[in-house]
């Protein structure tokens, strides 16, 4: 069983009590201000400190425990480093040009919201429209701006317009990894041994890159010799659901396949200098497949509060539960799975504490219908 620590008010009372028992003639208790008093408590308060530093030195003593540099020591013994913060990057911002001007590299564009990006390499106009590839200067996934987002260039370009559009999504930006997914990458490492290129090894390799949360492989996905390497961003994509922004495709090291493009090709060139030598590694985003949900005798909890709650169990849910179909490992632990059953929505639900409430749909198992087809939180109704 555990060591009961004891508390600073523990320490005290037995300090005093042990002055009193020390034999001292005459001393049967203590006045608070006395001397000797004042040495007891400042005894115990030392001892209480002594505890608490063995507390701490016991959590980073294991790597299961271990937080700040000591986890990352841990971890480094087995290769496994934290995920720095990214910036995103687009690979299509337009812009109206005479002739054949162009936007030189260097030239920063700023977007609503205060985020300002650089252009990596002299645009290229065609036809009157000069399209140009740029890079976030600050890191992080509130750096992924969608399509369609205003682009200002923050200095006068000649013959080039003021204002631009993204027309190529801005993937890539991650924030640094949190110490909980950094100890569970760590943990798995640990857990598998060696690497040889098993399905677990793919799922860890494209959990290390920045952004990834979750990672399934699909073998034999486009024919023998072949797997097909899903993933998903949850928070660094959480606009788009978490899904890669991209093609599908290979790494551009790789001349058997078409190459990818966005975040799946940031995924595929992160793996290929781990993959078996004779595999063809297509990394994919899944496909969504939005199930709607009904919820009714909600009574006097059909409250906007509660709606809100539930939204967010049931997604949560599907964070921790969905993969897509087809696939050989469902996470890093290998367990396969693919399937949510009546009874986990009901324990989502049933445990925000309401007092009444009825799934009226949907009434059975949910999962993708087709190969990297993955359920995902679709519209939810309500009703008292």
């Amino acid at each position: 069983m555990p060591y009961a620590r004891p508390t600073l008010t523990q320490l005290r009372q037995q300090a005093v009590q042990d002055v009193i028992n020390g034999g001292i003639p005459g001393v049967v208790s203590l006045m608070r201000f006395s001397v000797l008093y004042v040495l007891a408590i400042v005894l115990a308060g030392l001892a209480w400190l002594h505890y608490g530093y063995i507390d701490w030195v016991s959590l980073q003593a294991v790597p299961w425990t271990a937080t700040d540099e000591y986890l990352a020591g841990w971890a480094a013994l087995k290769g496994v480093q934290q995920k720095a913060p990214t910036a995103a990057t687009s690979t299509g911002i337009s812009f109206v040009a005479t002739d054949s001007n162009t936007i030189p590299a260097g030239t920063q564009i700023s977007f609503v919201g205060g985020f300002v990006a650089t252009v990596t390499a002299d645009s290229v106009t065609v036809n009157g429209t000069t399209v140009a590839n740029a890079l976030m200067t600050t890191t992080g996934s509130v750096g992924n701006l969608p399509a369609g987002t205003i682009a200002t260039l923050t200095a006068p370009v000649p013959g080039v317009q003021t204002t631009g559009t993204v027309i190529a999504a801005f993937t890539g930006g991650a924030d640094i990894e949190d110490e909980d997914a950094f100890r569970a990458r760590m943990l798995a490492a640990y857990q598998n041994g060696g690497t040889n290129g098993n399905v677990s090894d793919y799922v860890q390799w494209a959990k290390a890159v920045p952004g990834v949360t979750r990672a399934w492989v699909a073998q034999n996905y486009i024919g023998d010799g072949s797997l097909g390497l899903f993933a998903m961003l949850d928070k660094a994509n959480a606009q788009y659901g978490g899904l890669p922004q991209g093609t599908n495709g290979v790494s551009s090291a790789d001349s058997r396949y078409t190459a990818a493009t966005g975040d799946q090709l940031a995924i595929a060139n992160a793996v290929w200098p781990d993959q078996s030598v004779t595999d063809l590694v297509v990394v994919c985003a899944p496909t969504a497949q939005p199930v709607d949900f009904a919820i009714t005798d909600l009574g006097s909890g059909n409250s906007a509060a509660n709606q809100a709650a539930i939204r967010t169990a049931l997604q949560d849910m599907c964070t921790r539960l969905s993969s897509p179909a087809g696939m050989w490992i469902a996470n890093a632990e290998g367990a396969p799975t693919g399937t949510i059953y009546p009874n986990q929505w009901e324990e989502a639900i049933a445990a925000l504490g309401l007092s009444t409430f009825t799934v009226q749909s949907p009434t059975g198992p949910i999962s993708g219908s087709v190969t990297g087809a993955m359920p995902t939180l679709g519209a939810i109704t309500y009703a008292s």
